[in-house]
């Protein structure tokens, strides 16, 4: 049975090198997990809870998809929308401020009925912390700009500034919808030095 990596099949929207600097994407909908919550990732139990139980749901589709419908593949990585009241906050690192929804990807193989029983199956056996703030919904970005990182998270504030006050307008480009980070690193594995992350922003 092969094995589908996302990362590779759309290679555009998860595997951007560091030369390509910031480019433009056309993102199709796609379905994910999603759980939302507000506060400084590092330390309000929400986080920790949301990403706990997005990664249980996660596996258990992973796996209900290759015994019942035979098709494996890996889990796609952990994304985030990240939004606040005063944008600037993600700037001066602010992070009490921050409002956001943590997700993984659906394969869009995988339909509702399957979704709900393995959800169901999920709470029966771990019943883990964020599982009634769990939903499924399609987000549709459309067009977006978007950059790899390469280092500590809060180094981001320089790439998000030339993303957002010089490549935008130099494109006639404005903002819509909210900032969007994909984690292609496991932090608790990976030096700072070495994290890598996708930052996107829709554009119109």
């Amino acid at each position: 049975m092969d094995k589908i990596d996302f990362k590779k099949q759309l290679k555009h929207l998860y595997g951007p090198t560091a030369r390509m600097g910031i480019h433009l994407v056309d993102v199709p909908a796609m379905r994910l997990l999603m759980v939302d919550g507000h506060g400084d990732p590092n330390t309000v139990p929400q986080y920790r809870e949301a990403v706990e139980t997005l990664y249980a749901v996660a596996y258990a589709l992973k796996f209900a998809s290759k015994k019942q419908l035979e098709k494996d593949y890996v889990v796609p990585p952990l994304e985030g929308l990240w939004w606040s009241s005063d944008m600037a906050s993600f700037l001066t690192r602010e992070k009490d401020k921050w409002d956001w929804t943590m997700m993984i990807m659906v394969p869009e193989w995988i339909g509702p009925a399957m979704i709900d029983k393995t959800i169901e199956a999920v709470r029966k056996k771990k019943a883990p912390p964020a599982l009634d703030r769990l939903r499924v919904e399609t987000l549709e970005e459309g067009r977006a700009a978007q950059v790899l990182h390469i280092g500590p998270y809060d180094d981001e504030g320089p790439v998000l500034k030339k993303l957002h006050d010089e490549f935008l307008p130099q494109n006639g480009l404005i903002r819509v919808g909210k900032h969007h980070e994909i984690y292609l690193s496991d932090p608790r594995k990976v030096d700072p030095s070495r994290l890598r992350t996708i930052l996107r922003q829709p554009v119109k």
